[in-house]
C-alpha cells in the first residue's frame, strides 16, 4: 500500500485514512530489449575506448548498468544475432497443462499411499508386540510380597 506524502500529512491529526487517500501502486515490469536494440547499444559501447566517460554517459543516457552490457556481450559470444534475441516460453496447449497437473497429482497420492502403507505396517507391529508383551504379563507368576 502506497500512501501520499499529501495524505498523510492531511490525516496525520486523526490518525484516519479514507480509501480514497490510498495510491495503489502499480505491479512494476521487467523491462525487455530488442536484439537490435542490444547489438546498437553494444557496438556504441564498444566504439568508445575502456575508462572513457562517455561510456558512462551512454549507460546513463539509456538507463543501463555495466551488468547489462556484460550479460549482452555474454549473449552476443554465445550466439550472435540468435543469443541477442530475447528467449520465449513455448505455449503449451490445455492438454499438456492438464497432463502435468494430474501427473503431479498422481504423485503426491502415490507417495501419500506409501506413508500410510508404513504407518499401517507399523501400527500392526506395535500391536503385535503389545499383544505379546500382554500375553508374558499374564503367565508370569506374581511374586508375594
Amino acid at each position: 500500500m502506497t500512501f501520499t506524502t499529501a495524505a498523510l500529512n492531511g490525516n496525520a491529526h486523526t490518525g484516519v485514512m479514507a480509501d480514497d487517500d490510498i495510491d495503489p501502486a502499480e505491479r512494476p515490469r521487467r523491462r525487455s530489449f530488442t536484439a537490435g536494440y542490444k547489438a546498437e547499444i553494444l557496438a556504441e559501447y564498444d566504439s568508445w575506448p575502456k575508462g572513457s566517460e562517455e561510456r558512462g554517459a551512454i549507460l546513463r543516457r539509456e538507463g543501463l548498468y555495466s551488468s547489462h552490457i556484460a550479460e549482452w556481450r555474454k549473449q552476443a559470444e554465445a550466439g550472435a544475432r540468435e543469443g541477442l534475441a530475447r528467449k520465449s516460453k513455448k505455449r503449451r496447449s490445455a492438454e499438456e497443462v492438464e497432463l502435468e497437473r494430474l501427473r503431479a497429482r498422481n504423485a503426491r497420492l502415490e507417495t501419500e499411499l506409501v506413508r500410510t502403507k508404513t504407518a499401517l505396517e507399523i501400527t500392526g507391529k506395535v500391536h503385535a508386540l503389545l499383544e505379546q508383551l500382554s500375553e508374558s504379563a499374564d503367565t508370569e507368576p506374581r511374586s508375594k510380597p
